[in-house]
């Protein structure tokens, strides 16, 4: 019996010396909780990564600090390809310059891989509002106290409505949350009049007839909702407000092994699903890294000014 548990102990042992040891997988790191729409972008990115690359592509959710986190985790790994942010603009760029990071530089920590894509956003109503027009929002808010919601401060949904405020010479006032889930829910009780969201995630609410939209903070029309007026045909021409997705990795990354990942996720989204599934929810204008780039170093100029002339901070 020994001799018996001897020799099995000794076979496994060989094979497992035998067997290669497994890979570390390629992480995407999201900067919020799983459940989002980023999160559900970094899955399709994930499925399609893993047969294109011949790796194993997991997804990882690092939510908080408005994105701080899961930013600082990528800066600071190693530059071996393994380790890819997903990030937003309002996770990379404007959160950085309302609060800026003590441990990552957020222009020199980073690599930009590519560009996913970018969704505009819309001012939605309850329909039971009698708020029909972006005119006749505007013309409320001149006679009474209204208000917004937003996922908090600097973040996208902040800014648009406060774009809005500069622009047509009203206050609307804004009450944060956690997210932009409960705050969509209060729209929908009646205890806020309006906000602005990525088009994805109000795009269902608006079919439903659960939301009125009223316009869409793009130069031009979305073919999702062709009668929807942009905010340019409204009479406010700079009043633009684009979410984008993008691939990133740690500086210092081997720009063969960059290009290897961006190969492949262009690869991904020229697929005829992906495609069909972005182009239902609003996404579009894939980067490559060195364009990718160029767009980054504009934000970072211009966006520091905007947020100043907006009189928005991080608290």
């Amino acid at each position: 019996m020994k001799r018996s548990l001897g020799f099995l102990l000794g076979a496994c042992l060989i094979a497992a010396l035998a067997s290669p040891a497994r890979a570390e997988p390629i992480k995407i790191v999201v900067p919020f909780a799983a459940g989002g729409p980023v999160d559900q972008l970094a899955r399709v990115l994930a499925n399609g990564l893993g047969p294109k690359l011949g790796e194993d592509v997991i997804v990882d959710d690092r939510g908080g600090a408005g994105g701080a986190i899961a930013c600082e985790f990528v800066a600071r790994a190693n530059p071996d390809g393994k380790t890819v942010l997903l990030a937003s603009l309002g996770a990379f760029v404007i959160g950085p310059i309302l609060k800026p990071p003590a441990n990552y530089d957020p222009v020199k920590s980073f690599e930009p891989i590519m560009l996913v894509g970018s969704v505009p956003s819309l001012i939605v109503v309850n329909p039971k509002s009698g708020i029909a027009t972006l005119a006749d929002l505007i013309a409320k808010a001149k006679q009474r106290q209204l208000s917004y919601g937003s996922a908090g401060p600097g973040t996208t949904m902040n800014i648009a409505l406060e774009m809005l405020n500069k622009a047509a010479g009203v206050k609307i006032t804004h009450v944060p949350y956690r997210g932009a889930a409960p705050a969509i829910t209060d729209l929908l009780g009646g205890h806020i009049e309006t906000l602005n969201a990525d088009l994805p995630v109000l795009l269902p609410l608006v079919k439903a007839g659960k939301v009125r939209a009223l316009a869409v903070f793009s130069p031009e029309r979305t073919p999702l909702l062709p009668d929807l007026p942009t905010t340019k045909e409204a009479g406010f021409p700079g009043m633009i407000m684009e979410n984008w997705y993008g691939l990133l990795l740690p500086a210092g990354t081997p720009p063969n092994v960059r290009d290897r990942l961006e190969r492949a996720a262009f690869t991904v989204i020229a697929d005829p699903a992906v495609k069909a599934r972005f182009a239902a929810d609003g996404t579009h204008g894939a980067l490559a890294h060195d364009a990718f780039a160029a767009m980054l170093s504009k934000q970072f100029a211009e966006w520091p000014g905007r947020i100043k002339t907006l009189g928005i901070s991080a608290e």
